[in-house]
């Protein structure tokens, strides 16, 4: 669609592989300017890279932090413009090979909490109050389809991603007077580095009939496409073999 979304400003969090990698190759590609945050520098340094081999002269910044610690967040972000940005990506998430209820730690428990669920509240706490002032803004959450059917993907992911969800339904419900909208994309199996946490090797034939991140960036950009007056609650994405 060429450089449709030329003017917009999107913040892509957790940019430094899988999902979100793509997501922000597929914005730059449509004409977006960007702000990539991640945990990783030399991982975010790639995806800058390859945002700006499929986009030359693409606007990116990149921010390193950990988005699960709200002050590391504010002090990465304290001296980048946010003022512009229309569109906030949250493609952090994790998870942890002893992922059934029984293997689960008080400790293993929390780093669930704080990677998948805390880190979605702090970035939306730094944006909502710019989003206010514009009123304007999109708030997008990559939820898992194990938010709404349980499956082996282990309580605490379970957990967390439904919490996603709600979290993002309950900001569509306070904000859309304010002019915001937020949508929980909720993909299914995805061949991103993610698959290498589990507990029982994923095999050849399950990969290849996965999702890959550039199936959930589509999904991504198509709600990103979409004009103000229109608004997408969840986007179930997932493989069509099974």
């Amino acid at each position: 669609m060429g450089h449709d979304l030329e003017g917009r400003e999107v913040f892509i969090a957790g940019a430094s592989s899988g999902m979100g990698r793509a997501i922000a190759i597929a914005a730059a590609r449509a004409g977006a300017a960007l702000i990539l945050l991640g945990r990783n520098k030399a991982g975010l340094d790639i995806t800058a890279t390859l945002a700006r081999e499929a986009a030359p002269g693409c606007s990116i910044r990149t921010l390193v932090a950990d988005a699960s610690d709200a002050t590391a967040l504010a002090e990465a972000t304290a001296g980048t413009d946010l003022s512009q940005v229309d569109t906030l990506v949250n493609s952090v998430g994790t998870n942890i090979p002893e992922r059934a209820f029984d293997q689960l730690t008080t400790e293993s428990w929390q780093q669930m909490i704080d990677s998948n669920l805390t880190a979605a509240f702090n970035l939306s706490k730094i944006f909502l109050p710019l989003m206010r002032a514009r009123e304007n803004g999109l708030i997008i959450h990559i939820a898992s389809t194990a938010a709404r059917k349980p499956d082996k993907s282990g309580a605490a992911y379970q957990a967390t991603k439904a919490g996603v969800l709600s979290l993002t339904h309950a900001l569509m419900e306070e904000e859309w007077q304010n002019g915001i909208r937020a949508t929980a994309i909720l993909p299914g199996m995805t061949d991103t580095p993610l698959l290498d946490r589990r507990p029982t090797p994923v095999t050849p034939e399950a990969r290849a009939s996965a999702l890959r991140p550039e199936d959930v960036a589509a999904a991504c950009l198509f709600v990103l496409r979409l004009p103000p007056r229109a608004h997408v609650a969840e986007l179930h994405i997932g493989p069509s073999q099974r």
